[in-house]
């Protein structure tokens, strides 16, 4: 049986506050105009679009999920947390190098308070925000099983169009000090962890951590980090109606010439039907329908890390889902990470390394 050697992941037992969602991820892109022709054709709307910045919201009540700056680069900047109180905001004010409370010019408007995680993403704490309408979409399909028929003299057409997504579910990043990083994540927003992956030796591998909603279920997982070499951005994750949107999401990117990255399968930890596609920066973005829901007495599993552990059908995960990059700012970050992150070790990358390929 695997066992966790190792103080983190584990639950805060007094955390400065408990974010009650997941609110939208912030991107930096070269081109907006090709940016916004991938996130429109894997199903986000347009909400808001200037110069410097463009907004995409899913058919949900929040004003936007998505937005992406105009930058040099493309990068991954950081991730939106919404509160449920302004008393949340002042808690969170109050710690090491956050910022004060301030007004945000977004759809929605609100108030933010910004942090910076131990692995240097950026976190906004938001609230206040105005909802937005919610944009009409198509039932669930009904489908029949043997024993139980719902669709007579019916048939199944799903409409050949971009799937609708329905809300941003999560994000997976890749950390160097996954102990901090992760610590810092249940101690001041609150997040529980759902599912820990260990090596051999007991150290976490990759961790699934969700909203402390209490009775309420949450996802099984809001954020997974990954023990990685440096801080990465991994993929993010958009739930759609059904299994039919995820299939007719890879015909109309297939058609539309974008890059399929792995699917479609089902996971183990977390159970999405899930289907990954790379925007024109090969950065990952997750189509899923039918994940796992927990309360917040829902204890940790803990895991052996394996290939075999990240699917139960389906394609099987190709190597170059998890290759890094070695370009020189890595190779750099490789080595200082090694020197300086009690984390990580030649041996544990060597482990990880075999063990995806």
């Amino acid at each position: 049986m695997a066992q966790l050697t190792t103080p983190q992941p584990a639950r805060h037992p007094a955390p400065t506050v408990k974010a009650s969602k997941l609110a939208y991820l912030l991107f930096e892109r070269p081109d907006l105009e090709k940016a916004e022709c991938f996130l429109n054709d894997f199903g986000l709307h347009t909400v808001a679009r200037s110069a410097e910045a463009l907004y995409l919201r899913s058919t949900g009540p929040e004003p936007f999920c998505y937005r992406v700056a105009k930058g040099e680069d493309a990068g991954f900047m950081g991730i939106g947390f919404e509160v449920a109180a302004r008393e949340d905001l002042d808690r969170l004010s109050r710690l090491p190098d956050a910022s004060a409370i301030e007004p945000v010019d977004y759809p929605g408007g609100g108030e933010r308070v910004r942090l910076t995680d131990p692995s240097g993403f950026l976190v906004e704490a938001i609230h206040g925000q105005t909802p937005a309408e919610p944009l009409p979409h198509r039932d669930a399909l009904p489908i029949n099983f043997p024993e139980k028929q719902p669709r007579v003299n019916g048939t199944q057409r799903p409409p050949v169009a971009p799937p609708e997504v329905t809300r941003l579910g999560h994000v997976v990043l890749e950390v160097a000090d996954f102990q901090a990083t992760c610590g810092w994540y249940t101690q001041h927003l609150g997040l529980i962890p759902s599912d820990v992956q260990v090596l051999p030796d007991g150290s976490p591998a990759v961790v699934f951590l969700r909203l402390d909603l209490g009775d309420t279920p949450a996802d099984h997982h809001t954020i997974a980090m990954a023990q990685g070499f440096m801080p990465l951005y991994s993929h993010s994750a958009y739930e759609v109606i059904d299994t039919d949107a995820v299939g007719m999401g890879q015909r109309v990117l297939k058609a539309a010439g974008w890059k399929h990255a792995w699917g479609i399968g089902r996971h183990v930890l977390g159970s999405q039907i899930f289907d990954y596609w790379e925007d024109p920066w090969a950065a990952k973005h997750e189509h899923y329908c039918d994940g796992d829901v927990f309360t917040a007495e829902r204890p940790m599993g803990v895991h052996p890390v394996s290939r075999e552990a990240m699917s139960q059908w389906g394609q099987p995960m190709p190597a170059s889902f998890t290759k890094p990059k070695l370009t020189p700012t890595a190779l750099r970050e490789l080595t200082r990470n090694l020197r300086r992150s009690p984390d990580l070790s030649v041996k544990k990358l060597i482990t990880l390394a075999k063990i995806f390929g």
